[in-house]
């Protein structure tokens, strides 16, 4: 499960030394050089994005209400953005919240995600909040065999249901895509099937597309 996964920042009064800490001379100036770097770096930087379609004109091309909130590249960096930003369930009806890889919006447009697709995992309102978390934690924590094939992920918020979705780079790949699915589904304890999309199926099809692949 990603909530096993060492990720979250230890407490401010932690006393226990790290491998190659300096120890204290008596003048604080040990302490101070370890406050400036206690932070834990992220493998990859990764992005809040955030998109509300609620009383969005239809005349408005898809994508061009997205925004990027801010980009993190550390553990510390990480809890303080989600800490202090509304859960899925606390997000209006029509809101996307997405994380994604530094450099890589998501848009199907993107290059790096153009010739990918999707997972999704669907449930019923307020109960994406532990999905979300713990995919993200899955993410930051690099805890696919095919991470390299992660974009990103995205939280969609409906009328009727909640949407979990993580997107990848090269849909033909069903190696890679279907390792991520049952390792996802692992990660979650998501017992139902899941079904992978193509994003050149879903702009063709009114129905958002035919699934690829299903685990």
């Amino acid at each position: 499960m990603a909530e096993d996964t060492e990720t979250r920042p230890a407490s401010a009064g932690a006393e226990e030394r790290e491998e190659g800490e300096i120890a204290d001379d008596g003048d604080g100036s040990a302490a101070a050089a370890a406050g400036r770097v206690s932070a834990h770096p992220l493998e990859n930087a990764w992005t809040f994005w955030f998109d509300n379609s609620q009383g969005k004109s239809r005349a408005v091309a898809w994508g061009s209400t997205i925004h990027p909130i801010h980009t993190f590249s550390t553990v510390e960096d990480f809890w303080s953005l989600y800490n202090n930003i509304h859960h899925p369930s606390k997000l209006n009806v029509g809101a996307d919240f997405h994380c994604f890889k530094d450099k890589i919006e998501p848009k199907w447009e993107d290059p790096i995600c153009a010739n990918g697709g999707k997972w999704t995992i669907s449930c019923g309102k307020g109960k994406s909040d532990t999905f979300w978390l713990h995919t993200l934690l899955a993410l930051i924590g690099e805890q696919f065999d095919f991470g390299d094939e992660i974009c990103g992920a995205v939280v969609s918020v409906r009328k009727n249901h909640e949407r979990v979705a993580i997107w990848t780079k090269n849909a033909a790949n069903e190696t890679a895509q279907i390792s991520i699915g049952k390792q996802w589904k692992e990660f979650l304890d998501y017992k139902d099937s899941i079904g992978f999309v193509v994003h050149e199926d879903a702009k063709r099809s009114d129905k958002g597309g035919k699934n690829r692949y299903t685990v």
